[in-house]
């Protein structure tokens, strides 16, 4: 059976950003590469938790005058976290990266002292059992 490493994007390879980063750099960043949510990283590099699109509409919402061209000063410590993404140690077992993928749609992966050190996307995660699947002839009903 494969271990969590097999599957991890490294944090060289990551889109991220600091928990003190600003709210037009993660919508910026969000729009740019396309993605729902990123995660972030304390001024340690401890994982701090995802910010999704959903927290910065709810904080646009939630925050009389505020419009994109201010959103600058906003920090993204300011911003409710509303989904919990839980992160899991790199030395986890492989059920437990599972367990959080069916919820997630990516897995953030610390090392031993809660360091982020890269995430591991539910899409390569069924990429590999379609693979399988494939390799041994077998179908899903």
């Amino acid at each position: 059976m494969k271990n969590i490493a097999f599957f991890l994007i490294p944090k060289k390879d990551v889109i991220f950003l600091k928990k003190n980063a600003t709210m037009r750099q993660a919508l910026e960043r969000m729009e740019y590469h396309g993605y729902a949510a990123i995660p972030l990283v304390d001024s340690k590099g401890h994982y701090a938790g995802t910010v999704t699109e959903g927290d910065l509409l709810w904080k646009l919402k939630n925050t009389p005058d505020l419009t994109f061209g201010n959103t600058e000063k906003i920090h993204l410590d300011e911003i409710e976290q509303r989904t919990q993404n839980a992160a899991v140690s790199i030395n986890a077992q492989i059920n437990d990266l599972i367990s959080r993928a069916i919820q997630q749609n990516f897995v953030p992966v610390i090392d031993d002292q809660g360091i982020f050190i890269g995430i591991v996307r539910r899409r390569e995660i069924i990429e590999y059992c379609a693979k399988l699947l494939n390799e041994n002839n077998l179908r899903i009903i």
